[in-house]
C-alpha cells in the first residue's frame, strides 16, 4: 500500500481528480490549503516595485492505494506537467505505508 499525495492550485483540482480516475483511484480525500511562495530568491531588479510573499489557494489530494495505481497516477502527473508547463506544476509524491489498522 502507498500514500499518494498531490498538491495543486485549487483551480487544477478537477484535473487531478481526472488523473486519479484514469489511474483507477476512486477513493481519495482532499483538503484546502494555502500555499506560500517567498520572493526572497528573486533578483531585486525583477521586483523593483517591492516584494511580498505570495499566497495561493491550493488543494492537497491524497489516497491510500495500491502500488501500481499510485505509480500510474504519478506517471500521468509527470505527463500532465510536461504537456502543460508553467509556474505551478502539479506536485506529487508516493510514501510507502509500512503498517495500517486494517
Amino acid at each position: 500500500m502507498k500514500l499518494l499525495t498531490v498538491t495543486a492550485l485549487k483551480e487544477y483540482s478537477e484535473k487531478v481528480i481526472i488523473i486519479f480516475r484514469k489511474a483507477g483511484i476512486h477513493v481519495f480525500s482532499t483538503t484546502d490549503i494555502i500555499g506560500f511562495k517567498d520572493g526572497s530568491d528573486h533578483n531585486l531588479i525583477d521586483s523593483w516595485f517591492g516584494m511580498s510573499d505570495a499566497r495561493f489557494d491550493s488543494v492537497l489530494l491524497f489516497s491510500f492505494t495500491e502500488d501500481e495505481k499510485a505509480n500510474t497516477a504519478l506517471q500521468y502527473i509527470r505527463e500532465y506537467n510536461q504537456e502543460y508547463p508553467g509556474d505551478f506544476p502539479l506536485k506529487s509524491f508516493i510514501v510507502p505505508v509500512e503498517n495500517s489498522s486494517h
